[in-house]
């Protein structure tokens, strides 16, 4: 007596079956569209900070890179991970499992939460000094920093439950919460730095508590969905306990994804403080324009998310070859969008970098860098974009081996600079090197088979022989 195979939902049929591009543009229109809503934040917070004075915008831009470290690793690394297994599990019909790894991204989410918080209020101020901070510029450092780290464990529970939601391919939800969000944070940014009638100015500090209370909201939000009929996943009380199998699929992704995430900010890190041998406005400078390298994260994680729910599903369904083509056919188009994105801002700098500031020597070190940079951001869209469907397919290594060359040529490069006596554009040459690095091995790779065992030559499947290490590929539309 067979088996009947498990019903699936419509939306997971739709990951399985739809066409891929019209189905992955139509996913990520709603996460592009939150992720340059959160971004809005950022910016308008950067632009009002920067009224307060060059030391501020500096002091911002140290911690600035710790910060998109706590979100890229909550939202993209370990968020990816757990949307990831939920994808899977739904793919293969394990909805139980599904509804206990809600409970299981909660627990993560609270653990590395109270981590973060942990080690930046006792490290913070070690570490912004050896980045070259000083003065009032460590002191805006520090005030910003205490606020923001201090309400990590928000940051991590808004991400943690959006990536559960979107591990079931519902990209609309997350959006909708975001932008309601971002409609209450914009102006309550400016109002809580700058003052506006009973409210003091808070100064730094009033951007860092803006950014607190929007995701306060967004975890609320996102936990009454989660606890309504209107929900695929149930999570019930009963379940609310540690499943280590079921954790342990999610770390697997979500810490090697945090390896990988890890390298990318300490690059820009490592650029910052080299920056530094160069003054405060180099340091405004380099973090202004290294701004628009983070803008494209949310561009591409708005790909991303979808692409991750649709590798997931389909590796999960037995279908590789449908999750191969749908990785082809994201890096393709994000190759595209950031080219585009980067080559105007290496023909324009000034158009962005004054929208944050006029110091003649942060407009200066700015567009040394849009211009050195910006022609190759395309290669990081493919690393970053083919990194999100990696973490689908629950295949991470050369992800993570790609972003640690990256670190290292990028590091490498411009302490050499620096000891040599070069220049500024030079440290950020050796960037621009490091991106068509961590593209192209993470390219290179898959193409070579890096989901399915050995990387090798030739390893995509003819539509006769459709095998690829070892893996039987049936055939897809």
């Amino acid at each position: 007596m067979t088996s009947t195979p498990p019903r699936l939902d419509p939306r997971t049929r739709m990951l399985l079956d739809a066409p891929i591009t019209p189905t992955l543009l139509r996913l990520a229109v709603p996460n592009i569209a939150v992720m340059f809503a959160q971004a809005a934040i950022g910016l308008v917070e950067t632009y009002f900070v920067g009224r307060l004075g060059t030391d501020a915008l500096a002091g911002m831009a140290l911690v600035f890179p710790l910060v998109m470290l706590m979100q890229m690793t909550s939202a993209g690394a370990m968020g990816g991970g757990i949307a990831s297994a939920i994808a899977r599990a739904l793919g293969a019909g394990r909805r139980e499992d599904a509804h206990r790894l809600v409970w299981q991204a909660v627990a993560i989410a609270l653990g590395f939460g109270v981590a973060c918080t942990a080690a930046m209020w006792l490290a913070g101020g070690w570490l912004y000094a050896r980045m070259g901070g000083e003065g009032p510029v460590l002191a805006a450092a520090l005030t910003y920093s205490h606020w923001v780290f201090g309400g990590a464990v928000l940051v991590w529970l808004f991400n943690s439950l959006a990536a559960v939601v979107r591990g079931t391919g519902n990209m609309a939800l997350p959006a909708l919460v975001t932008i309601a969000g971002v409609v209450v944070a914009v102006p309550l940014s400016p109002m809580l730095i700058s003052g506006w009638g009973p409210i003091p100015p808070l100064g730094i500090a009033g951007g860092a508590i803006a950014l607190l209370l929007y995701y306060l909201g967004g975890t609320v939000a996102l936990a009454l969905y989660l606890r309504s009929r209107r929900s695929l996943l149930q999570p019930a009380w009963s379940q609310a306990q540690l499943n280590w199998p079921l954790m342990r699929g999610v770390l697997r992704v979500g810490l090697l994804g945090a390896v990988s995430t890890a390298a990318t900010n300490l690059s820009i890190g490592i650029a910052t403080g080299l920056a530094g041998h160069w003054g405060a406005g180099a340091i405004a400078g380099y973090g202004t324009g290294a701004r628009l390298e983070y803008l494209l994260v949310p561009l591409v994680f708005g790909l991303g998310a979808p692409l991750v729910a649709m590798v997931g599903t389909s590796m999960g369904a037995g279908r590789p070859e449908r999750a191969l083509r749908a990785a082809a056919i994201g890096a393709a188009l994000a190759f595209g969008m950031t080219t585009v994105i980067g080559v105007a801002a290496a023909l324009w700098p000034l158009a962005w970098l004054r929208l944050f500031g006029q110091d003649p020597a942060m407009l200066e070190a700015g567009t040394s860098y849009l211009r050195a940079v910006g022609p190759f951001y395309g290669f990081f869209g493919v690393g970053l974009v083919l990194y999100f469907a990696s973490q689908g397919a629950g295949r991470l290594m050369w992800p993570v081996l790609g972003n640690l060359l990256r670190l290292l040529v990028a590091g490498a490069g411009g302490l050499i600079v620096v000891a040599w006596g070069g220049t500024l554009a030079q440290v950020f040459a050796a960037q621009a090197a490091a991106l068509v690095v961590y593209g192209l091995v993470i390219a290179w790779s898959i193409a070579g088979g890096a989901w399915f065992g050995r990387v090798g030559w030739p390893r995509w499947p003819g539509r006769e022989n459709a095998t690829l290490a070892g893996v039987a590929l049936p055939s897809d539309r």
